[in-house]
């Protein structure tokens, strides 16, 4: 019997991140679930799976992101998969170019760029060797708009955008490399920003075609697809309700 594939899935303990463990458990993959902190919710979701483990490590620390890689090949023997789901961010208002400061700057590229970046590069050399390697990016649709949690968040998205593209087209044809760009989605993301959650849930309702935010399942289908989409890389897929076409 062929030993089914293993996915590292970063930032997965909860949210969009543990909705994508559960999604590409549910398909048979062998699921690495990962927080920098969260360690409690990280091993709960892991006693849900069933053949998962946890580790814990931070994806901007170059020698936890090693070990992260490294533990996941020593537990399951391969991997496949890199989701570099991992992700932070400040709610500045765009016009705050103050509350931007260069301290928030480094706080997200260091997690949303520098520590994909270092997941990929401890990766690649195992996912070459699966034979259909894949790196799914999780990005953000503030990467190509003029919107998002705060400037620097936005900026961090769009380099990872350019990333995914410029990965793509070294990697191939071992690793295809990918990123989903949610809309708004309903996670704990939000937690201490609850009105700027209110207020752009009903905005997004109203003038969006699906008519509701979106969920962690919503991304977990679309990153589920760029796993398996054997002739796509490179391509960074929207998945924000249709909001970008009206």
């Amino acid at each position: 019997m062929t030993e089914s594939r293993v996915a590292l899935i970063t930032g997965s303990s909860s949210g969009i991140g543990a909705s994508i463990a559960r999604r590409l458990s549910a398909e048979g993959i062998r699921v690495v679930v990962n927080s920098a902190h969260s360690e409690q919710a990280g091993k709960a979701l892991v006693a849900e799976l069933p053949d998962a483990v946890y580790v814990q490590g931070d994806v901007s620390d170059a020698e936890d992101a090693r070990r992260i890689v490294r533990t996941a090949v020593e537990a399951f023997g391969r991997l496949d998969v890199l989701v570099n789901n991992a992700g932070t961010t400040r709610f500045i208002p765009l016009d705050d170019l103050e509350g931007a400061d260069a301290e928030a700057w480094r706080a997200i590229f260091d997690v949303n760029v520098i520590g994909a970046w270092q997941m990929a590069t401890a990766a690649v050399p195992h996912l070459r060797k699966s034979g259909a390697g894949s790196i799914v990016n999780v990005s953000s649709v503030s990467a190509t708009r003029a919107l998002g949690s705060s400037i620097p968040y936005a900026v961090s998205k769009a380099a990872l955008n350019h990333m995914t593209r410029l990965l793509a087209s070294q990697l191939g044809p071992d690793v295809r490399v990918n990123a989903v760009a949610p809309g708004l989605i309903d996670t704990p993301w939000y937690e201490g920003a609850e009105a700027v959650w209110e207020s752009s849930r009903e905005w997004i309702t109203d003038n969006t075609p699906l008519r509701r935010v979106g969920t962690g399942e919503d991304v977990a289908e679309a990153a589920l697809y760029l796993v398996n989409a054997a002739y796509t890389t490179g391509d960074v897929l929207t998945v924000d309700g249709g909001r970008h076409v009206v």
